[in-house]
């Protein structure tokens, strides 16, 4: 009996020795997370006039469509929200409610982004065509390509909470999925104003 105890006690400190460890190594791949989107918004910025006789983005952008992504990213970041304060009330149910509904609007902002980039591809405006749309394309798809990661990390995470509900392990992995989330939006908030706002302004 005083082993099983032992063990248990060791397993025990050996979790929480290791979330630390999750919770910074998560915040490293943020950090470098944030280095690749600092570099791609260097590289448009140094793009963005170089059209090569295409349209600009005054020309491509459509902002009440861009503001519609938008207006879907903040409020999934506003039931992101609400998921975590059910979780801290351990309300499973309403934990996969509010993710699931979270899911269904990341789901709706990535193909209002892949309508955007089909369309452009489709009047002869790939990222083929010039710097500015290589660059664009680019940064975009790139913040495009982690809004699906977070969509797939968001159905691992909701399966788990369905079968071991909500326990330390499970709200910590929420926990760094709610920042994952919460990180993309900053990003989109940046995209929002350099690429589209200023990109559709008067010269």
């Amino acid at each position: 009996m005083t082993e099983l105890v032992a063990v248990s006690t060791v397993h025990h400190d050996a979790h929480h020795q290791a979330a630390p460890k999750a919770l910074f190594g998560f915040w490293v791949y943020l950090m470098t997370d944030c280095v690749l989107f600092a570099t791609l918004f260097a590289t448009y910025a140094v793009l963005h006039n170089n059209v090569n006789g295409g349209p600009g983005g005054r020309e491509l952008f459509s902002m009440p469509f861009v503001l519609t992504e938008t207006l879907i990213l903040l409020t999934s970041s506003f039931t992101t929200g609400l998921a975590m304060l059910a979780a801290h009330r351990n309300a499973k149910k309403q934990v996969l409610i509010w993710f699931g509904v979270t899911a269904l609007l990341g789901i709706a902002f990535l193909t209002l982004e892949l309508t955007e980039f089909r369309h452009l591809v489709v009047e002869g405006n790939s990222w083929r065509r010039s710097g500015f749309l290589s660059a664009f394309f680019t940064l975009v798809g790139t913040h495009g390509l982690h809004i699906a990661t977070g969509l797939v990390w968001m159905v691992v995470a909701g399966a788990q909470v369905a079968r071991q509900g909500i326990t330390s392990a499970t709200l910590r992995r929420l926990k760094l999925l709610s920042l994952f989330w919460h990180f993309l939006d900053l990003v989109w908030i940046f995209i929002f104003t350099i690429v589209y706002l200023m990109g559709t302004l008067p010269l």
